[in-house]
């Protein structure tokens, strides 16, 4: 009887072993497939403000004899934004940086044009223009929002595949840690504000 006991605890501990493991990688597809679902989210809200950007230039261009060179600028940058694309099974931190970086250009560009723009009264009450200024801070605070989902999925990923024991489990697997969306550089600080 003691003979058999050994291999039936053996057994029972290798089973459990299993258990755990095909527990620990079902619950990470989980969390890697809200990590996938998360960036597409993100990828659809800048691709929402390319595309409403396309329109700005040309109600900008109809509108007024406007700075060719700040058009210039937002068009390139929107065409370099929308080229960066990062797929999302390999959401390493590099790929997000590189992606952002883009993005950030993007932003700068499109900043620059509504700034500009305010030397133009007559683009200014364009309805169109009107129009396209809410929807773009709108734009803008969606995209903030689903950067802010997404990195809070890729933490719960990236806690779950670091934590012992699973982080030995992860390397098994396969199992990488996803890259985070960061402020721009220079954002820690406040803007000076005259109204000189």
């Amino acid at each position: 009887m003691k003979k058999f006991l050994v291999p039936i605890v053996l057994l029972g501990l290798v089973g459990m072993i299993a258990l755990w493991a095909m527990g620990f990688y079902n619950s990470v597809i989980g969390l890697q497939e809200d990590v996938a679902k998360q960036w597409s989210n993100v990828e659809n809200a800048y691709q929402l403000r390319a595309d409403k950007t396309k329109n700005l230039v040309e109600i900008v261009k109809g509108a007024a004899d406007f700075e060719k060179e700040t058009l210039t600028q937002v068009v390139e940058a929107r065409a370099k934004a929308t080229s960066v694309n990062v797929d999302a099974g390999d959401l390493s931190p590099e790929k997000i940086q590189a992606f952002q970086q883009a993005q950030d250009q993007f932003s700068g560009a499109l900043s620059r044009l509504l700034v500009t723009v305010e030397r133009y009264p007559e683009l200014k009450a364009v309805k169109g223009f009107q129009d396209f200024q809410v929807q773009y801070e709108g734009m803008e605070n969606r995209i903030g929002v689903e950067r802010r989902k997404y990195n809070d999925v890729a933490r719960e990923f990236n806690t779950r595949i670091k934590r012992f024991p699973g982080n030995m489990m992860a390397g098994f697997f396969g199992f990488s840690e996803k890259g985070y969306f960061e402020a721009q550089e220079g954002t820690e600080n406040a803007p000076d504000i005259s109204f000189e």
